[in-house]
């Protein structure tokens, strides 16, 4: 393929040309690198960063770790690399996953391939030439034929739209874009506003070395616990000659974790097996207290009521002080309906004489000031302000791009009224763009989808090249029916009615107040059977040309 663009190239112009470029070298973008490489391929990747990791670069907040299984979550498709890389925790915490990356970087020579410190700001799809121009922030342009956005669904940082927040005279800082060199927490007077997962993992883990911690709490979060620990060498001998069949479960599972839904509904046993159940989950590791419960907890107001009493009474056990075990436990959501965060000794924090709990909605935020932050209630200094306030999920990096596709149409004006796909990968009108862990793919256990995300957009690149195509576009009818799709699969969910991130709600960000199916809430193996198919029938249902 890289001779047939060659043929293309204008006379006068010195522009770089590729078969792909791919924002992002985070492990989807490594992946695809590695796999184009592979191809024989031309490929460019364009990062931001100065260095590979994606999330695991740019979110270096304290406690930052894994709540999948650090197993599952590795890439699987090198035995050699599955045998040579130990794990160190069964949930590795953010600086051992960036050495993982760094290694599968350098193991494989990714790196010549990268362009680091590489800001995409403007993608722009050229008829005549069937490719794409990608510029960067510094105005230097590459050509491609084909663009392939790695660049997440939880991104795109958002900072809270408070007044005076830019007065502060301390240290402030969002998780995500925290400082290479360490934060000297000692006896400081330190304020965490968020409690997400982000904001859980910061405020459990610095709590007992700051002077003093205020959490400023909006909407408090439904947690379980991690119960992380050391991986031995025995197990670690055990996971390595289990892996083929542990990869070959998270195929089959409903989300590609280790946990899967049990078939029965909470209420087919006593109020006493169900009670059991719901003990023996929380005192296991990881995500089977959401992924692995019952059947209808996400779907039956009734059973996620059953899930929901019993962890709010978890809450009230482990936190002495009951007013403020209340303000941490949901009122306005139930159990496992917006993301869950998994903690380590999170709610003993609250224990603590030197962390005190602000509940916003009863005494909002009216400003920040040079010295800290004022409510309705009093006013606090601060030495140091932490922002766990999100991202602008799913789409929010798109937006932060000026796509343009056919005829000069912009993305972000396509997707107004939210995402339109075809299987998550492609947008009519946007020719020769694919998009990896876009809207309307199947996330869940995140490698375990960027690795088929990846092999289906491998294989759809090579099928162009072995037929001579220059030009693979989505259907306008092929949008529409995946787009129906997705949005009749959340009819039912007990998320899709609750604002979070998952529906594409940020306070922080203008136009994003109204709720959108914004992503796949189907079973991975129902979604991998689907492009299979079209992969199967020689992707008739594109355009192609």
């Amino acid at each position: 393929m890289a001779n047939a663009s060659q043929t293309e190239r204008p006379q006068t112009t010195a522009v770089p040309e590729y078969d792909a470029v791919i924002i992002g070298a985070g492990m989807s973008g490594l992946y695809q690198l590695y796999r184009l490489r592979e191809q024989g391929f031309r490929v460019r990747v364009l990062e931001a960063g100065t260095e590979v990791g994606g999330t695991w670069y740019w979110n270096r907040y304290p406690g930052a770790r894994f709540d999948s299984e650090s197993y599952s979550y590795g890439y699987s498709f090198s035995k050699e690399l599955l045998e040579e890389w130990d794990w160190s925790e069964h949930f590795a915490g953010q600086p051992e996953t960036l050495r993982y990356l760094q290694h599968v970087a350098d193991k494989f020579d990714l790196r010549r391939d990268i362009q680091f410190r590489s800001w995409v700001t403007a993608a722009i799809y050229q008829e005549d030439t069937q490719s794409w121009t990608i510029t960067l922030e510094d105005g230097i342009s590459f050509r491609a034929r084909f663009l392939i956005t790695a660049i997440g669904p939880l991104s795109t940082p958002t900072l809270p739209r408070i007044e005076g927040r830019d007065s502060f005279k301390g240290q402030s800082f969002h998780t995500a874009r925290w400082p290479h060199e360490p934060v000297d927490f000692a006896g400081k007077r330190v304020t965490v506003i968020g409690t997400g997962a982000t904001g859980v993992q910061t405020i459990q883990t610095i709590a007992g070395s700051v002077g003093h911690l205020t959490v400023f709490q909006r909407t408090p979060n439904w947690c379980a616990p991690l119960h992380n620990g050391k991986i031995d060498a025995e197990t670690q001998q055990k996971i390595k000659a289990g892996y083929p069949e542990m990869f070959a479960r998270c195929q089959e599972t409903f989300a590609c974790f280790l946990h899967t839904p049990d078939p029965r509904s909470a209420f087919e046993v006593s109020d006493e097996e169900r009670e059991a159940f719901y003990e023996k989950l929380y005192g296991e590791r990881g995500f089977g207290i959401w992924q692995g419960n019952f059947r209808d907890i996400l779907i039956d107001r009734k059973a996620n009521a059953t899930i929901s009493d019993f962890v709010a009474r978890k809450i009230r056990t482990r936190v002495k002080d009951q007013k403020v075990a209340e303000k941490l436990i949901p009122k306005n959501h139930g159990f496992g309906t917006r993301r869950l965060p998994l903690e380590t000794f999170y709610y003993e924090v609250y224990n603590r004489d030197n962390v005190e709990l602000v509940d916003i909605t009863s005494t909002p935020i009216e400003r920040i000031t040079p010295e800290g932050i004022k409510t309705s209630a009093k006013e606090y200094e601060f030495d140091i302000i932490i922002f766990a306030t999100g991202f602008d999920a799913i789409t929010g990096s798109f937006d932060k791009i000026d796509f343009r596709g056919a005829d000069g149409a912009r993305l972000k004006d396509k997707w107004t009224h939210g995402p339109q796909t075809y299987l998550g990968i492609m947008v009519d009108g946007f020719p020769n763009m694919m998009m990896l862990m876009g809207p309307h793919t199947a996330l869940g256990n995140i490698p375990r989808s960027i690795e088929y995300s990846v092999d289906w957009v491998t294989g759809l690149i090579r099928f162009a090249q072995e037929n001579n195509l220059t030009r693979l576009e989505a259907t306008s009818a092929g949008v529409a029916s995946w787009t129906d799709h997705v949005k009749a699969l959340g009819v039912g969910l007990l998320s899709n009615e609750v604002n979070s991130w998952m529906t594409g709600i940020n306070s922080n960000v203008e136009g994003k107040q109204t709720r959108i199916v914004a992503r796949y809430s189907g079973s991975a193996p129902a979604y991998r059977a689907r492009c299979d198919e079209v992969a199967a029938k020689g992707y008739d249902e594109l355009r192609l040309g």
